[in-house]
């Protein structure tokens, strides 16, 4: 029981975190302030009680909708705050102490950023420079060293700019957002260079297999159409970090 503790409070760690993250992820966009104001029904305006806040139970409780108006709550929440559960348990399974602290960290932050691709097709700088000076800092706690840290994030960078270069000059039209190189730089950071290329591949075979189930789902995706790359990035560097403190106890 006490080898589940852990990864339990991590979880609940998580789906709270999570809570805030998508209030984050919906806000932010708008030009609207995470931390000022509190939550309340985006259709009647009904400030939400405290029972209506706990994470993911609420949205079961309440079969995710208004109480008083019946309008549908925002899916981010519970789906950001889900994600946030899976970063916590992922964390506390992989490792333990402070290292899964970090680790609950590194996943926070890139479903930050996931979540905001996701919803708005835009990486901050703020957020990308955050996830950026974390992995420099969390060297002296996790591997990798901080030298193939520095590596993999010029590496993640410079791969993703000149392709993003090369395309815009090949075809006289951006095909990769700004951020996204920023972003693989900033994972570069935490998890070196050596797992870059797997990261890379694993952010490509999930993008392959959501347009395959569009197209299943008759809703393809046209030529002119777009995936965001970055949520994608964070699905994939996450495992990958994962698996590599796996590998290094």
């Amino acid at each position: 029981m006490e080898n589940w503790l852990e990864p339990a409070l991590l979880a609940i760690l998580g789906a709270v975190i999570g809570s805030f993250l998508a209030t984050v992820a919906i806000r932010w966009p708008d030009g609207r302030s995470a931390a000022r104001g509190r939550s309340a029904c985006d259709g009647c305006g009904r400030t939400l009680s405290v029972v209506e806040l706990v994470p993911l139970l609420s949205h079961v409780a309440t079969r995710g909708r208004c109480r008083t108006c019946g309008a549908r709550i925002d899916p981010l929440h519970w789906q950001v705050e889900l994600a946030g559960a899976l970063v916590g348990l992922g964390a506390g399974l992989a490792a333990d102490g402070m290292t899964a602290v970090v680790g609950t960290a590194f996943g926070s932050l890139l479903l930050l950023l996931a979540a905001l691709d996701l919803r708005a097709f835009w990486l901050p700088d703020r957020a990308t420079g955050l996830l950026a000076l974390a992995g420099l800092a969390s060297a002296v706690i996790v591997p990798p060293p901080l030298g193939d840290r520095l590596i993999g994030g010029a590496a993640g960078f410079a791969s993703l700019w000149l392709i993003a270069a090369g395309y815009r000059r090949w075809r006289a039209r951006d095909g990769m957002g700004g951020g996204d190189p920023k972003l693989l730089g900033a994972i570069g950071l935490w998890i070196g260079w050596r797992m870059l290329p797997a990261v890379v591949t694993a952010a490509a075979l999930i993008g392959l297999a959501v347009v395959l189930a569009m197209a299943v789902a008759k809703r393809p995706l046209d030529r002119h159409g777009a995936l965001p790359f970055g949520t994608l990035l964070a699905a994939a560097a996450y495992p990958a970090w994962l698996l590599m403190i796996g590998m290094a106890s």
